[in-house]
């Protein structure tokens, strides 16, 4: 059975720092390309960051560049995503999402992924 398992949310204060993991199982994680959405209270999900099957490039959602970082350790199968100098309207239940990536290619659509974690919750106090 495929599982994505997030982990690592919690609730700082803004200028924090905090690191999002989501664990793999199931599937083969180096063929697939990984992302992480997120969703504020009264919002619609919005795509946040994704990475290649390899790690060698990401994208990232303009509203975080420069402050939160993508990678994955394929040997752990596992995806993180690093948040720094964190707003309050970060405040969101962050979900990582996989789909195959058979052409390297990025994606910032939802449907896009077929995979997803259960989210791990962000709270942002100003």
């Amino acid at each position: 059975q495929v599982q994505l398992v997030d982990s690592g949310g919690g609730l700082v204060q803004a200028g924090d720092s905090l690191r999002l993991s989501c664990a793999a199982s199931g599937l083969t994680f180096s063929w697939f390309t990984m992302a992480w959405f997120r969703q504020a209270p009264g919002k619609e999900r919005e795509f946040v960051a994704a990475i290649t099957t390899s790690g060698g490039s990401t994208d990232y959602a303009e509203s975080v560049k420069g402050r939160f970082t993508i990678s994955r350790d394929n040997a752990k199968d596992t995806v993180y995503l690093q948040m720094n100098a964190m707003k309050p309207e970060d405040t969101a239940i962050y979900s990582c999402a996989g789909k195959i990536g058979l052409t390297g290619r990025l994606g910032r659509s939802a449907l896009e992924y077929s995979y997803w974690g259960q989210g791990t919750r962000v709270t942002v106090s100003s």
